[in-house]
């Protein structure tokens, strides 16, 4: 069998990686990652060599004037800016925000990790799955205790999805062309509060905020461009829908892809409930457009056999996590007692207030790592 995953939106899916500055230069609107191989091998021949690296030991970033050159004859990979004006930004950036996060890539080229579909679908299973008891039960181990859990859901994971996920994989995809990517410009939003509502305003680094999106801090990203499509190799082991296996995992019934698609998508429906709500406070005009875009893809998805997913670089917190609804006693109890949201919670905003938006055309209008998953 074969799965189908298309890109709603800029999506990363990576390994890790970033380019350095010293990886690459921006030269016609676009990053050409240097192929050092080359360039070591042209500079032994002559005197140069030794300030070349030189300069990539000590320099933040390569002197264009120096070395621009390379940027035109010695480029391993060009990826174009999603826009033009993306140079200037990337001109006057803080040197610690141009390392650039890139696409998972192998041998052959760039491809999905299957690990990263099988891992949004596990997560579908989870939040269907969950019951409210559960989540007072998790909620109690936190009150009074002196040392909270280290791995405060993972037997409500194992309660709640067990070994279903067996009966499924995803392999990772075929590779796809370099034409599919860009660099997008990617700023972290916030709420304030004002006059008993919420304004947008934008994250500056190391720390605070300024009203002005031009004015905060810019993350350049790899992405595959809306329209990509990702094929790889799904398998379903049927044999362990038997009675006997299921008695034996004790599955209460058999698991179907059907069940699967439908509980990715009312997952997915929660997450865009929760953005849609975020969009309204902030204002952003194209944002809540393109939320109503994802919504009728996931009523299309809903009738004809699919669903949607949110996975990759930029998702936050909303794309793996189960308590969605931050506003419920227990939830915000459980997240007070993890030192990564504590302050969060005690702001009394609500919570996750930041978003990572990213910029299409220079305008804040899209959600990252969007897609359609379908298997056949």
């Amino acid at each position: 069998m074969k799965y189908t995953v298309t890109c709603l939106t800029p999506t990363l899916v990576g390994d890790g990686h970033k380019l350095a500055p010293i990886d690459y230069m921006v030269w016609k609107d676009q990053v050409n990652i240097l192929d050092q191989t080359r360039i070591f091998r042209l500079l032994a021949k002559g005197p140069r060599l030794e300030g070349y690296l030189r300069q990539l030991k000590t320099a933040t970033r390569l002197d264009f004037a120096s070395w621009g050159g390379f940027a035109q004859n010695y480029a391993g990979r060009r990826i174009p800016f999603e826009s033009a004006v993306y140079s200037e930004y990337w001109n006057r950036a803080p040197v610690e925000s141009l390392s650039i996060p890139t696409f998972a890539e192998g041998v052959q080229g760039s491809f999905l990790p299957g690990a990263a579909v099988k891992g949004a679908l596990r997560t579908g299973l989870l939040v269907a799955g969950l019951r409210e008891n559960s989540v007072t039960e998790l909620a109690s181990r936190y009150g009074g205790a002196e040392r909270p859990p280290r791995r405060p859901g993972e037997l409500m994971e194992e309660q709640t999805v067990g070994s279903r996920t067996r009966f499924f994989g995803a392999a990772d995809s075929a590779p796809v062309p370099a034409s599919v990517f860009k660099v997008y410009l990617v700023r972290t939003s916030t709420l304030q509060s004002k006059q008993g509502g919420y304004q947008v305003a934008w994250k500056q680094s190391p720390r605070g905020s300024v009203n002005r999106a031009d004015e905060s801090t810019p993350a350049f990203v790899e992405m595959a461009v809306p329209g990509t499509i990702f094929e790889g190799i799904w398998n379903e082991n049927q044999f362990l829908n038997g009675p006997e296996v299921r008695r034996i995992l004790r599955w209460r019934e058999p698991v179907k892809r059907e069940a699967i698609y439908k509980a990715a998508n009312q997952y997915a429906a929660k997450q865009l409930d929760a953005h849609a709500q975020y969009a309204a406070w902030t204002g952003l005009a194209a944002l809540q457009k393109q939320i109503a875009t994802l919504r009728e893809s996931l009523t299309q998805a809903e009738s004809s056999g699919g669903c949607l997913l949110s996975l990759g670089w930029g998702a936050g917190f909303l794309g793996k996590s189960a308590l969605l609804d931050t506003t419920a006693e227990n939830a915000r109890k459980i997240l007070q007692a993890q030192n990564t949201y504590a302050s969060a919670i005690r702001s009394g905003l609500p919570f996750p207030k930041t978003r990572r938006i990213v910029f299409l055309n220079n305008q804040p209008a899209s959600l990252p790592g969007w897609v359609r998953f379908s298997a056949e």
